[in-house]
């Protein structure tokens, strides 16, 4: 399915040597299927560890690896095949290549492509940690930065070499995110964005706990999209089993309290809250230390509870509160119970949907209250609409002074 950031790009992806090189088969899956065009240019190292007719495959097109090549009519491959490109991405980088590139180097056709482009260059560095902390490295990489080259990564982990550390490439789904990111409009540039996301659990003893059906899904997206409109992201996220959106800064908690103390300690500074999490009214007071068992004559066991801190309100009572957004989820009459909430919390916006049929759900609908009134959004699936959300706050952040 496309997605709004690469629908309609046409990417030169260049592939120097290196074993990463096998990540680029699944980036590429990646790109096509949200619909960009990829040209793939391969130097002759790369061949080494893949071959051109897989990447020929996966992208749909004729793959070049030399600047003679005679299919391009006038013999000057290194101007033709950028000439439409809306960027050009080098993945994986080799430390040979990144060193090509800051001194102007073209002895080939992908290095020849680079120099003549008239589009991005983004890079995605793929090498040893020994090569990555090399000086030279170092100031190579400074360079490619000054220079507007746009560095991605590169990753921390095992390396086929046996080591662990700096220098390995990101994988292929971290680098899609780099990449569709680096498309999407900077609304929020210079913004830093607060988020709860997911659902909280409040134990009843080591075992047992009180939740909700919420996924984090929403909260996710909003945090994804968020980072790609140019925002500084802290996402708090309750127990859920998701993927931290690339870019964004993830502290995960349980229940409601630490989620509570959690936003607090971080929201100094914030330009935006928006509270997505599915928080607990209740827990209960004084959870078992040990497991609840059942007793000879199977009576009942009983629960006090206490009333939880109220997130979202207690960001809004803040002497110079952030720009603060609320959501609801409700099972019936959400046009009466979401302006009373926006009002009772006392945010200058609040997202309202039918929780219970959407939770779990890849797809939701939603309506905006505000003092002026409401406003209901189209159909979407939830990844579009977190663009459409972050679009529709950013219009109504104050102007700075």
């Amino acid at each position: 399915m496309a997605t709004a950031e690469l629908a309609g790009k046409h990417l030169v992806l260049g592939m120097t040597g290196g074993i990463a090189c096998y990540k680029i088969a699944e980036l590429t899956r990646l790109l096509t299927k949200a619909g960009a065009t990829v040209q793939v240019v391969m130097t002759e190292a790369a061949t080494q560890f893949i071959t051109p007719v897989t990447m020929q495959a996966l992208s749909g097109h004729p793959v070049y690896t030399s600047q003679w090549d005679r299919r391009v009519p006038n013999n000057m491959a290194h101007i033709d095949l950028s000439h439409e490109a809306d960027a050009v991405v080098i993945a994986p980088a080799s430390t040979d290549f990144l060193a090509k590139l800051v001194h102007g180097m073209a002895d080939d056709l992908l290095s020849t492509l680079c120099v003549a482009r008239d589009c991005p260059l983004l890079v995605v560095p793929a090498m040893n940690r020994q090569m990555w902390q090399n000086p030279a490295t170092q100031r190579n990489v400074a360079q490619l930065r000054a220079d507007g080259v746009e560095v991605l990564g590169p990753d921390s982990g095992p390396q086929a070499c046996g080591e662990i550390g700096d220098g390995r490439m990101l994988e292929a789904a971290a680098t899609f995110e780099a990449i569709a990111s680096f498309f999407a409009p900077k609304i929020l540039r210079g913004r830093r964005v607060l988020l709860t996301a997911g659902p909280t659990f409040e134990p009843l003893d080591p075992v047992r706990g009180i939740t909700n059906r919420s996924s984090g899904k929403m909260g996710f997206a909003l945090a994804r999209a968020a980072q790609q409109a140019g925002a500084e992201v802290h996402l708090v996220a309750g127990p859920v089993a998701l993927e931290t959106p690339w870019g964004v800064i993830r502290e995960d908690v349980q229940t409601a309290q630490q989620m509570h103390d959690a936003v607090m300690r971080e929201v100094s500074g914030a330009d935006i809250f928006i509270g997505v999490a599915a928080v607990a009214d209740w827990r209960v007071d004084h959870a078992s230390e040990h497991k609840i068992k059942k007793t000879a004559d199977r009576a009942l066991p009983t629960f006090t509870f206490v009333e939880n801190p109220d997130i979202l309100a207690s960001v809004a009572k803040l002497p110079n509160p952030p720009f603060a957004v609320g959501f609801a989820a409700e099972s019936g009459d959400l046009e009466i119970h979401g302006e009373e909430k926006r009002a009772r919390k006392n945010v200058p916006l609040l997202i309202g949907n039918l929780g219970p049929l959407i939770f779990g759900l890849d797809d939701n609908e939603v309506i905006l209250f505000e003092a002026a009134g409401a406003t209901k959004l189209p159909h979407a699936d939830k990844q579009m609409l977190a663009h459409t959300l972050i679009a529709e706050i950013a219009k109504r952040l104050p102007t700075r002074a």
